[in-house]
């Protein structure tokens, strides 16, 4: 069956409720081992609440979404993000020769991340409607945001971006990770960078700005990196780069942050 013939919403699609201790449950697995990213999904599954499911609804009958169903139905989102032959005739200053380079640099895949989530909840396992579509979207994006709004992979640009994120998609798991994150990393170092200000700051750049999960994203990887952050509004991350450079000074560089189980985020 074809994505655009799938219901927008199965009729066996368990919506749960805000699940608080559960949250904190796998929280705390994922600060005792931060290679444990399934308790990522764990919490963002516990915490959803009804917002991010409102905007999915909202958003997917309309022709924009629908066009991008069909696409992705032929060739799905994660392929054609790691497809890196197909952006090859790109410029240098493309969303698509940032996001290359930052996926190399990294040693990531849009891929990766998807059977990280699949391990989590197996594909049989998930319903068949285009709100599945939707919420694995905001997941096959998550490092172009990072590519869009110049987040680092280091502990403190995850919590950050998460930051962005939640104001972008209104989950509430996302929020909660992004806070608690930016306390475990103050308990670590001790340091009076403005941490929690970082993560506002991030709150109000993904609130400021158009909704990433909602561009035409093939359209974004062939277009100038810089006309793309100014059509969609995404702001300098200021403060966090002060709190990097703080965190540096005080001895704390991106291999001494990872403890703090952000980066699994």
């Amino acid at each position: 069956m074809a994505l655009n013939d799938l219901p927008l919403v199965a009729t066996d699609r368990k919506l749960r409720g805000i699940r608080p201790f559960k949250a904190m449950h796998h929280f705390r697995k994922l600060i005792a081992d931060k290679e444990d990213t399934k308790q990522v999904f764990h919490i963002i599954e516990a915490l959803a609440g009804r917002k991010v499911l409102d905007q999915a609804k909202a958003f997917i009958p309309t022709a924009t979404a629908q066009d991008f169903i069909q696409r992705e139905g032929k060739l799905p989102l994660a392929d054609m993000l790691d497809d890196h032959a197909r952006w090859a005739d790109c410029g240098p200053n493309t969303v698509a020769q940032h996001y290359m380079r930052f996926m190399k640099r990294e040693g990531l895949s849009a891929n990766g991340l998807l059977e990280e989530s699949y391990d989590w909840k197996p594909r049989h396992e998930r319903p068949k409607d285009q709100l599945e579509w939707y919420l694995c979207r905001l997941r096959d994006t998550h490092d172009l945001f990072h590519v869009l709004t110049t987040y680092g992979r280091d502990a403190l640009g995850e919590a950050a971006l998460l930051g962005f994120s939640y104001e972008q998609n209104q989950n509430l798991g996302v929020k909660f990770i992004a806070y608690a994150a930016a306390r475990q990393i103050k308990k670590v170092t001790g340091t009076s960078a403005p941490l929690y200000g970082a993560i506002r700051e991030g709150r109000d750049l993904g609130k400021a700005a158009a909704k990433l999960a909602h561009m035409d994203v093939e359209a974004v990887m062939r277009s100038d990196i810089d006309e793309v952050r100014k059509q969609l509004n995404i702001g300098t991350p200021v403060l966090y780069r002060q709190c990097l450079a703080q965190l540096e000074a005080e001895g704390y560089g991106e291999d001494e942050l990872d403890i703090s189980g952000a980066q699994a985020a």
